[in-house]
């Protein structure tokens, strides 16, 4: 079967438009979404350069040579700029307008501008280099999981790799001279190419926007917005998963001792600050498998697997400390301290009864002077009394 190639060009051409569409549509629904806006902007120049290269014979070679081809490599440009920004790292429109330039540079020069060979191989080079490097973006932002990354990954690795091997082919079986570059069987590919990429970087990067928009309202959904700790909710499922995995493990009850005359004499602000703080102090001070969460106002939590209630008391007894040693310039007055409840768990302790122990211990402390750590009893002792 014979397909034209300026068909497939144009066919190629108008679905990429349409992908363009969709991104900046998708954009005006999110415009938080800066990559969206890139994208669409470049799938839209993609489609003007693929239409240009289409009327290749038909309108001036100029145009059809040298600006389409540089409206192309722009988007590719684009496209990897649109990767950098969607893992949160600069733009660089400069970097992705300079395979443009570059070939329109080269353009003015006779020898490069007559050689079809050296123009493929420039072509080929800039936009394997744009594929390949957002490949490698999409790679080093593995940490965030989105199922979609390695998809999308893996598509632009094998778009370049698609441009890479043309380089070659290129330079060992140069196209005949004198004959329509239209008619070469690689503008065939090429289309069939562009095609399969435009619509799979409309799925993968859509996907990858929808699936981080999910992630972050899950993450808010259990977080506290002020502290950036755990909520209740997801501290206790945390907390009863991993005591169904851990065999020996202690939760820290604590609370702000006088919270209440801090926000009445220096005021709310100062003690969002505090909570703040103390938040960040005990996430430096705590092993990094521990689980932090807050309860509720003044009250936090600390799940802290597999230790022994030698170091479980050692912990919060550091913590207690450490607090309390804090201290303002601005505000000399200020003075906080915390209380401390500790229950040790054993094998099939369950959550909600090491809640009540370490709470009863948390009481202990707080009603045995404030600013100091109390031990909930062991199993053994509660059973032998």
């Amino acid at each position: 079967m014979h397909l034209d190639p300026v068909t497939l060009l144009i066919v190629s051409s108008v679905t990429t438009l349409l992908v363009g569409a969709l991104f900046l549509l998708s954009w005006r629904q999110a415009p938080s979404s800066r990559a969206l806006a890139i994208w669409g902007t470049a799938h839209i120049l993609g489609a003007l350069g693929s239409g240009g290269l289409a009327l290749r014979g038909q309108i001036p070679d100029l145009l059809s040579i040298g600006l389409a081809n540089a409206v192309v490599l722009a988007a590719y440009g684009l496209i990897w700029s649109g990767v950098r920004a969607f893992e949160g790292r600069p733009p660089r429109p400069g970097l992705a307008m300079a395979g443009a330039l570059i070939w329109c540079g080269l353009c003015l020069v006779p020898p490069f501008y007559g050689s079809i060979e050296a123009r493929i191989v420039y072509a080929s080079a800039a936009a394997t280099l744009y594929c390949g490097d957002a490949a490698a973006e999409f790679w080093r932002g593995r940490r965030e999981r989105l199922a979609s990354r390695v998809a999308a990954g893996t598509m632009l690795g094998l778009h370049g790799l698609f441009y890479l091997v043309r380089i070659p082919s290129t330079l060992l079986a140069p196209p005949p001279r004198g004959l329509n570059p239209l008619t070469s069987p690689w503008v065939a590919i090429l289309c069939f190419a562009t095609l399969l990429f435009s619509i799979a970087s409309a799925f993968t990067f859509m996907a990858l926007v929808k699936e981080r928009a999910e992630r972050e309202q899950r993450v808010a959904a259990a977080t506290d917005p002020l502290t950036g700790v755990s909520n209740r909710r997801a501290f206790a499922s945390a907390a009863e998963a991993a005591l169904a995995t851990h065999r020996h493990s202690a939760l820290l009850l604590f609370d702000l001792d006088r919270f209440k005359a801090v926000n009445d004499v220096h005021g709310h602000a100062v003690g969002d600050a505090v909570l703040v703080g103390f938040c960040a102090m005990a996430a430096s001070l705590l092993p990094r498998e521990a689980m932090l969460g807050r309860l509720g106002g003044e009250e936090f939590a600390c799940l802290l697997p597999d230790v022994s209630p030698v170091e479980a008391l050692a912990r919060a007894e550091a913590l207690r400390r450490t607090f309390a040693g804090l201290s303002v310039p601005e505000l000399p007055t200020l003075r906080v301290s915390v209380s401390i409840g500790i229950a040790q768990a054993r094998d099939g302790t369950d959550f909600e009864a090491l809640m009540r122990r370490a709470d009863a211990a948390l009481y202990v402390a707080k009603h045995g002077g404030r600013d100091r750590v109390a031990v909930a009893e062991s199993h053994s002792q509660a059973r032998a009394a």
